[in-house]
């Protein structure tokens, strides 16, 4: 597959591991790009940009094949040394950066400097131009179906894809909703040039993370899917279980909630522990709504290859009707 993506990241397909915590780690981005795909390490993983420079030395190891790091760059009381793990990312050689979340423009002129080519999530359009002004190389545009934070504009991919496609000069990959090759057709034809994703590959069986949780993604529905922080207007899409049963419920009582009313319950510690033990209920899991398209748990290799058979033959199929 040719598009503008695969000949700016120099990738095989054009289908990207999306940045998420605690799971992009060196075996998940290694397993993804040697498939052919992008896979991406994730910074703010690691304690220290330190700790990031040796997951990216632990990830060549895996693959000589081009991988990513993804920086999200949120607000915060204390924030994470933004500048110290870009500085991690240049020194190491990187030369595909996925920012997420606030604006990279205080970083884009260090990346670009070091030749780093720079795609950023966005969760609108108005969001997408802004990157695009401010020199980014590409942008992946989340839809609503996706999971982690898809904004507060509720606009799922089916229009923000052909909007997006409109306005921008720069190439998009479509982002949230997908998990097979159907919905990739359906991204490139609406005029995406790659996709990204994020919970099909966490039901992966390279993905670091706990069996007992893929298994209870692949018996779940498109429905078992949770919003919380609505009411904080930080809205994030995660899998229904008690804890985000419980944040919700708390949202909606009487009077409202701080978020100081529900931290203890979606403290990222206690979501990484479930990841790892397994504890179905034991915190805050990201899904998006594509759980209801993952029913088995295969290899990165075979995941991709698959895919881009069935978006072939779905693209093919619908060519056929206009004959």
């Amino acid at each position: 597959m040719k598009t503008r993506i695969t000949e700016l990241l120099g990738i095989r397909y054009p289908i990207i591991q999306g940045g998420m915590q605690w799971v992009g780690r060196a075996e998940l981005a290694s397993a993804v790009s040697n498939a052919g795909g992008l896979g991406i390490v994730t910074a703010l993983t690691q304690p220290t940009p330190d700790d990031l420079r040796r997951e990216i030395e632990r990830t060549r190891t895996m693959t000589d094949k081009p991988f990513g790091v993804n920086l999200t760059i949120l607000p915060a009381v204390k924030p994470p040394p933004y500048a110290e793990y870009v500085q991690a990312i240049i020194d190491s050689g990187i030369k595909i950066v996925e920012t997420a979340g606030n604006s990279p423009k205080d970083f884009i002129a260090a990346l670009k400097e070091h030749g780093v080519k720079i795609v950023h999530k966005c969760t609108s359009v108005r969001h997408a131009l802004s990157a695009e002004r401010n020199g980014v190389d590409a942008v992946s545009v989340d839809g609503f179906e996706c999971a982690g934070h898809p904004g507060e504009d509720d606009v799922p991919g089916l229009v923000l894809l052909p909007v997006a496609a409109r306005k921008l000069r720069i190439p998009i990959i479509a982002s949230g909703g997908i998990a097979d090759g159907r919905g990739m057709a359906a991204a490139l034809a609406l005029g995406a040039e790659g996709i990204n994703m994020g919970t099909r590959f966490c039901v992966t069986k390279e993905a670091p993370i706990h069996d007992n949780i893929k298994q209870a993604l692949v018996e779940a529905t498109e429905r078992d899917t949770k919003l919380m922080f609505r009411t904080l207007h930080n809205t994030a899409r995660v899998f229904r279980n008690a804890i985000s049963e419980e944040v919700v419920a708390t949202e909606n009582r009487p009077g409202g909630c701080e978020f100081e009313d529900v931290r203890p319950l979606v403290a990222g510690a206690r979501g990484r522990a479930a990841l790892e033990s397994g504890e179905v209920h034991g915190g805050v899991v990201s899904a998006g709504q594509c759980i209801g398209l993952i029913d088995d748990i295969p290899t990165c290799a075979e995941l991709l290859e698959r895919m881009v058979r069935e978006c072939r033959e779905h693209l093919d199929r619908a060519r056929g009707w206009m004959d």
